[in-house]
């Protein structure tokens, strides 16, 4: 029970006093600690090019209390003040906030009624011209439920982001492909991002260094997304299978975008807001050009391309709403970011998912190509051999017989000396045709080589085993009909061998089961032959 203590302080409950009631448990103390929302320093004022004042009523407040939120301010601090009351937020602590409000900066002021002193908002001028904020004003109820769904919208794209690359990270320990170790490392810088976008970075305490820095941060973290996200979108469309030269062009964008984010860190406030653009119109002009290659590739009839255009759609919706103005993007602007991101995240998982089932599908045609004899479709002499091994294994422990049959094709170079190899191989599709044909299991017909065949009969016992091998012989037999060739007479000589009981072992009966098979040829041929009396007593086979 001592890590109970421990989860409690990871969820952010007290761990202590505690007292435990007959009806009620009542966890924390009494607190001195003072709130930690601050007034503004002169410092952070000086800053505050952007000045908004929210006029009363033309009949003056209220006297009910009023919320104001702020939401959509990437960069320093907010201030909200109503007469000698002020408060300075930063999306990027959450200490710096009311804790009422979660996504955004606010507070409530009560003014009183018929007073018509304005609520004065102000920032600093944004990075990029129309990524302007958004203040909520109204009664705190709503108000705070707005900015909480923001909140839960926000971290629930970076909790799908962290899930997908758990999961990514599942099926690179499955397939050994390192594509899904990059899509890992693109889902967590992702999160990365996001949390910086969305302020989660600072909640419930900042666990990035983003501090007063956040435009660089941004700026950064942006052009880092933006080396991956092109790149994928390019893939994901098709260019790759168009083009498969264009690999050097996406290392070029990657590489440059990357060196970019490296150099943030030394740039000032002009070269910020100048690559913050740049980035747009980039990311805009690859919007462009992943559009018209992923309905290219879907002309020519590239269905994966689906997946790549289907990425894209978000990313469409928010260019056109932004140059139409629309005011529910720039109200919500960073949860649609994520939301599309996610999106995107998504769909690149979809077309990993996808490149899955292609390798397992390869991995599984390669794997039937080694197992399967090319000519006839049956298992080869490994796959049947392994298979045998299987089966006498599985005897042994359930104790049940297990019987097989040697079989070869009676003067079978006779055959290809008189009628050429093109018959002989005719043959031997018919013969394994009809031998697949007479078991219930497909599987248990293994073409060994040459002219030879091994039929498993698992289950069988001696009695019941020679019955169906004479029906194999039959099958194999009516193969002379089946091919109708004047002159053609196909049969073959079987060998039984059943397990015994003393731990017999795959090549013992084998070489029962072979030396059965050349008794029946010596025999006269076209038979069946059981081991037990094919090798007399004293034989060394019988040891």
């Amino acid at each position: 029970m001592l890590w109970l203590p421990a989860l409690a302080a990871a969820a952010g409950v007290p761990a202590g006093p505690a007292r435990v009631g007959t009806d009620v448990l009542l966890l924390g103390a009494a607190t001195a600690e003072r709130t930690p929302q601050r007034a503004c320093s002169a410092d952070v004022l000086a800053r505050h090019q952007q000045v908004l004042a929210v006029p009363a009523p033309a009949q003056g407040w209220s006297g009910e209390p009023q919320a104001v939120d702020v939401f959509g301010v990437l960069s320093g601090e907010v201030r909200i003040s109503h007469g000698d009351r002020q408060i300075c937020g930063s999306m990027h602590d959450a200490r710096t906030r009311d804790s009422r409000f979660r996504a955004g900066v606010g507070m409530v002021v009560v003014p009183k009624a018929g007073e018509h002193e304005p609520i004065v908002v102000s920032w600093a001028t944004p990075l990029k011209p129309r990524w302007i904020p958004t203040v909520q004003l109204g009664a705190p109820s709503p108000v705070q439920q707005n900015d909480t769904a923001r909140l839960l919208v926000r971290a629930a794209c970076i909790a799908v982001a962290i899930a997908l690359a758990l999961s990514a990270l599942i099926g690179y320990v499955t397939a050994k492909d390192r594509s899904f170790l990059i899509y890992v490392g693109v889902c967590l810088l992702f999160v990365l991002w996001q949390a910086v976008l969305g302020g989660l970075s600072g909640y419930p305490e900042p666990w990035l260094p983003v501090d007063d820095r956040s435009s660089w941060w941004l700026v950064a973290l942006s052009a880092f997304t933006e080396a991956m996200l092109l790149p994928v979108l390019w893939r994901l469309n098709g260019g790759d299978r168009l083009w498969p030269g264009s690999r050097a062009a996406q290392q070029a964008v990657l590489w440059g975008l990357v060196a970019v984010g490296l150099c943030v860190p030394w740039m000032g406030l002009a070269a910020l807001t100048w690559w913050a653009a740049a980035l747009e119109d980039l990311y805009l002009l690859g919007c462009v050009v992943c559009l018209g290659v992923g309905v290219w590739a879907l002309a020519r009839r590239d269905r994966y391309a689906l997946a790549g255009l289907s990425a894209l759609a978000p990313w469409w919706i928010m260019i056109i709403a932004d140059a139409l103005h629309a005011q529910w993007l720039v109200a919500y602007r960073i949860e649609t970011l994520q939301l599309a991101a996610t999106w995107f995240l998504m769909m690149s998982a979809y077309a990993l998912n996808l490149r899955l089932g292609r390798l397992r599908q390869q991995r599984d045609e390669m794997r039937q190509l080694a197992d399967t004899d090319a000519l006839t479709g049956l298992p080869n002499r490994r796959a049947g051999l392994r298979l045998l091994a299987q089966y006498l294994e599985r005897a042994r422990q359930d104790d049940q017989p297990l019987a097989i049959g040697f079989l070869d094709i009676d003067l079978f170079k006779d055959i290809n000396d008189q009628y050429g190899h093109e018959v002989g191989d005719q043959v031997l599709v018919a013969v394994a045709r009809n031998l697949r044909d007479s078991v219930r299991n497909r599987d248990d017909v293994i073409r060994m080589g040459g002219e030879e065949f091994l039929v498993l009969l698992p289950g069988a016992s001696r009695g019941s085993a020679l019955a169906r091998l004479e029906s194999v012989r039959l099958q194999v037999q009516a193969v002379t009909a089946i091919l109708a060739i004047p002159g053609l007479n196909v049969s073959a000589s079987i060998g039984l061998a059943a397990m015994r009981g003393d731990g017999d072992d795959l090549t013992s009966l084998l070489r029962r089961a072979d030396h059965a098979m050349y008794c029946a040829k010596r025999a006269g041929r076209n038979q069946v032959y059981d081991a037990e009396q094919a090798v007399p007593a004293g034989d060394p086979m019988t040891v």
